[in-house]
């Protein structure tokens, strides 16, 4: 199952485990099962702390199985193979029950341990979703911290069926106690926000407390984290405010563009930038979403957990979202059919017809994705002609399974009141509708910035874009932006960073220049 190389990786990684585990496996007779065995097997044979136990005639999922902690009730449990995205998953699952140290803030570790309740997590996955690990190693720690959190990740390509039966669309996809808790990349922090509402409540008045910042940023993607570095370097007292650290990074799959580095993932470039922000003194608040933005001559920053943090200046990089196409059905239908993400979900819609809206380079990189996975691939541009690279679109019309539409608008999607079965459009050339029968709607018409909090505050473009000068500067005093929330055009990693240290350095000038006119005025007077 594991070549000899990976073995000799993950037996110097095993080194670590200092307690005894146990792998107890759940299998029948499917060849999947025989996978599984061999590779518990393999883990066993590469460390003395580890042993394997089988069971054919148990009530757990086949196959699957747990890794238990011998002598305790801290354990997880995988149903299915955890390789592809998920291999890191389970040998940080090996590591942990292992009794290696689990690397969260310690305030985070006593708020889990301290949590009241018994929480059973089953998260569904796909193994080349790459938002799916996060969820199911922040799930796993939570659970070997506090053993009344039980988790179990089951690979929705496995257990097909039951996918189907529960609706599966779209993944990471959490349940709690057989009810629905939650779908997408989430981190440790955002769960138990979920959890423990009386913790947040403590979290905001704590972020009450802190001292004013020099520059407080508002938003953690390339812009805020290159914001937040050139900033911390001046030597003055920096914060950064965000929703979730690395932004739309996070559900970014290739990076081939970055200067310097010739491809990388939007995860591992996430996890770098906040590595290097935290490499200085920066007071990171996570988790946290700001929902109004106060002026003055010390601007204020409201959140929507009530917290109220002060600044002298202020750096809004606040990124933006996919954008929706906002026709009947969408949201009705969506994680049920309707995706915005072909690598976590594609996988899910293995053999069915499918529907990719927009004919840029993401839309087109998502049906050629699509194609090698589904049986068809419909692709529906508003324009008269695709928008793509001339590379990508040469691709796209080689396939055999892929048809494609231009001067088509989306009116409609349908579905059975449970899941997508068909989408409408119309010919915007001759006015005819026609309508589309399939089992998955993929979006991907491009960025909406997010900007409805700052409404009535600061000039916002046509397009809800910050409307910001050369240096950065917005329309109100002290108030600078950077990144795709603003109006600078190509929204592009590279560029969101050069505008996040252009608007640092336009901050600190202007606290350079604030200092001096009131050390004048103070003169004067």
């Amino acid at each position: 199952m594991l070549d000899a190389s990976l073995k000799e990786q993950l037996q110097a990684y095993l080194q670590r485990v200092v307690t005894p585990i146990e792998l107890v496996a759940s299998l029948d007779d499917s060849p999947t099962s025989g996978e599984m065995k061999e590779l518990l097997h393999d883990i066993a044979a590469l460390s003395d702390k580890i042993t394997v136990v089988e069971k054919r005639d148990d009530d757990e999922r086949k196959p699957s199985f747990a890794i238990n902690r011998v002598g305790s009730d801290v354990g997880v449990r995988f149903a299915g193979l955890p390789m592809g995205h998920e291999f890191t998953s389970l040998v940080l699952a090996l590591l942990q029950v292992g009794g290696h140290p689990i690397k969260l803030d310690e305030a985070v570790i006593e708020q889990i341990r301290n949590l009241d309740g018994d929480f059973e997590f089953e998260v569904f996955i796909s193994l080349s979703c790459h938002n799916c690990p996060e969820v199911v190693q922040s799930l796993n720690s939570m659970s070997i911290i506090n053993p009344r959190i039980k988790v179990t990740s089951i690979d929705g390509g496995v257990f097909k069926d039951e996918a189907e039966a529960r609706q599966i669309m779209a993944v990471p996809m959490m349940f709690l106690n057989g009810e629905y808790f939650g779908q997408g990349r989430t981190s440790v922090e955002e769960i138990l926000a979920k959890l423990d509402t009386a913790g947040g409540a403590r979290k905001a008045a704590e972020l009450s407390r802190q001292k004013p910042f020099d520059v407080l940023i508002v938003g953690g993607g390339p812009a805020g984290a290159a914001a937040a570095i050139y900033a911390a370097r001046k030597g003055i007292r920096t914060g950064v405010l965000a929703d979730r650290f690395g932004g739309q990074v996070l559900d970014t799959l290739a990076i081939e563009n970055f200067v310097s580095m010739k491809e990388t993932d939007g995860p591992r470039f996430a996890i770098a930038l906040e590595e290097h922000v935290k490499h200085y003194e920066v007071e990171i608040m996570n988790t946290q979403r700001a929902s109004k933005l106060v002026p003055g001559k010390m601007i204020e920053v409201q959140t929507e957990s009530g917290a109220v943090l002060s600044a002298k200046s202020v750096i809004l990089a606040t990124g933006a979202r996919w954008r929706e196409i906002n026709v009947p059905g969408e949201k009705e239908y969506r994680n049920h059919g309707v995706a915005y993400c072909p690598h976590c979900d594609g996988p899910l819609f293995k053999g069915k017809r499918v529907a990719v809206i927009g004919g840029g380079n993401s839309g087109v990189e998502a049906a050629i994705d699509l194609a090698g996975i589904v049986a068809h691939v419909t692709l529906v541009e508003f324009g008269g002609e695709l928008r793509a690279d001339a590379v990508l679109q040469k691709k796209l019309r080689s396939l055999q399974n892929v048809d494609i539409i231009t001067s088509g608008q989306t009116t409609e999607i349908h579905g059975d009141g449970k899941k997508v079965n068909a989408l409408t459009y119309t010919d915007r050339s001759t006015g005819q509708s026609h309508k589309l029968e399939l089992e998955g709607v993929f979006v991907q018409i491009g960025l909406v910035p997010n900007t409805e909090w700052l409404k009535g505050t600061l000039d916002l473009s046509r397009h809800g874009e910050i409307e910001v000068n050369a240096r950065g500067e917005t329309s109100v005093p002290g108030v600078f932006a950077a990144g795709d929330v603003t109006t600078v055009p190509f929204k592009q990693i590279v560029i969101a960073v050069g505008e996040g240290a252009k608007a640092a350095l336009s901050a600190f000038d202007y606290l350079v220049r604030s200092s001096v006119d009131e050390t004048a005025e103070k003169a004067a007077a």
